[in-house]
């Protein structure tokens, strides 16, 4: 089967394109895969890009930047999506140019825009899947009447939690369209797991007000008042940098707390901790997360909506505290810093819970999802209809007949479009 994945810029770095590689990679070792940047802005991706997967990218801002199309506004992609003001009648022609000449049999939209691009464009053979990195109730009301038009054409919608495909389901009417949570995935760690003796906290991610990291920092302060020999060290770079340096010299915490700048990959860093902190008002999933647990670090974290409370498991393998309650941030990263035996506890159940999140669950997951969509658009149904038929067959049956019908449908789109041209 042939997978294709629009994303807005595949060449920057953020959460939906670590994630979109994540499960591209995964998905090559079975399917031919491609990744369709939109924009491209350098020579090379921050992110390392597996070989067997294709990248190219529709506009080339360092050649096409003055192009007279992209100076004049998008038609297609909807003006209330947060990245409008970098699309542009360029990005429409090339965009519906290119969905109109893809031979993938499923094609993957990343992001709100481009899922309507996917729904309004993508020829009838195409199996259509749009993802949604953000929760529904983030996308103001004018966005959200876009994608309640445009989202009856999709195949498919995933979300990255339960919480949020409820909404989905609750808030849309969206016929004949299969709504499914389907978390984001991390690569199975290479390096050994930390081991709960380093007297360091790590968070990161980017440094914007939401992530709240004004807030562990003086969570932290009480911490490091009665520890004085543990450390934050705090990845990521952004606009918060200048303000978060100042409170840490005006809390007098120049020798516990350190920003350390964006580090690709994480995991050589995470693993030198013992503790993994997410103070956020918001998240729509929380990859740090789950990225810590994976290295082996019980994680403290806000109950903020939509993904932590979905992750973590309460005094199992970490923490979940009020949002914006600094003082039961300082006392459950206190818990765990005085007591080592929990720490390491809650270590090796971070490890072992956060299983659910590799490559292998997901991966199956989202090729089960692709074949219920290929097999009803053959039949002309809509893939609501077909999940509880096909699912059972696909599991009495294994992944050999799995892998048949992957090819059968591969090949028969093949000859429908071959006869087509």
């Amino acid at each position: 089967m042939k997978i294709s994945f629009l994303i807005h810029n595949a060449y920057g770095i953020g959460g939906t394109i670590t994630t979109t590689f994540n499960l591209a990679h995964a998905l090559a070792e079975r399917h031919e895969v491609e990744i369709v940047s939109v924009l491209r802005h350098r020579e090379h991706p921050n992110l390392t890009l597996d070989p067997r997967v294709s990248l190219r990218a529709l506009v080339d801002l360092r050649q096409d930047k003055e192009h007279a199309l992209h100076l004049r506004p998008a038609k297609v992609f909807p003006r209330a999506e947060y990245r409008y003001r970098q699309y542009s009648e360029l990005t429409d022609q090339r965009i519906a140019e290119s969905l109109a000449a893809t031979d993938a049999d499923v094609v993957i939209g990343t992001r709100p825009g481009l899922n309507v691009h996917l729904a309004l464009q993508a020829p009838s053979h195409v199996v259509r899947i749009g993802q949604e990195h953000l929760p529904l109730d983030n996308h103001p009301p004018r966005l959200r009447t876009t994608l309640r038009r445009a989202y009856r054409r999709l195949d498919a919608l995933t979300t990255v939690t339960e919480a949020d495909a409820a909404a989905y389901r609750r808030k849309m009417w969206l016929p004949g369209v299969r709504v499914e949570a389907l978390p984001n995935s991390v690569p199975d760690p290479v390096l050994p797991a930390a081991d709960g003796s380093a007297k360091v906290v790590v968070a990161a991610g980017r440094l914007v007000p939401v992530k709240r990291y004004d807030l562990l920092i003086e969570a932290f302060a009480a911490v490091a008042a009665e520890h004085p020999d543990w450390q934050l060290r705090i990845y990521g770079k952004g606009e918060e940098h200048d303000r978060l340096r100042k409170l840490i010299v005006d809390l007098g915490l120049w020798n516990n707390v350190f920003l350390m700048g964006a580090a690709i990959p994480m995991e050589a860093e995470w693993v030198k901790g013992s503790i993994g902190a997410v103070a956020s008002d918001f998240e729509s999933f929380g990859m740090t997360i789950v990225e810590a647990m994976r290295c082996g670090l019980p994680v403290v974290s806000t109950d903020c909506p939509y993904g932590p409370g979905e992750i973590i498991k309460d005094g199992v393998d970490g923490r979940l505290v009020p949002v914006g309650d600094r003082d039961a941030m300082s006392a459950a990263l206190s818990e765990l810093v005085r007591d080592d035996e929990r720490r390491r506890r809650m270590s090796r159940a971070a490890l072992e819970n956060a299983r659910r999140f590799a490559p292998g669950p997901v991966v199956e997951q989202a090729e089960r999802l692709m074949a219920e969509a290929v097999s009803a658009r053959k039949a002309g149904r809509a893939v609501a209809q077909e999940r509880a038929g096909v699912h059972r067959v696909l599991v009495s049956q294994g992944f050999a007949a799995r892998d048949a019908a992957f090819a059968a449908a591969g090949d028969a789109r093949r000859a429908i479009r071959k006869g087509q041209r």
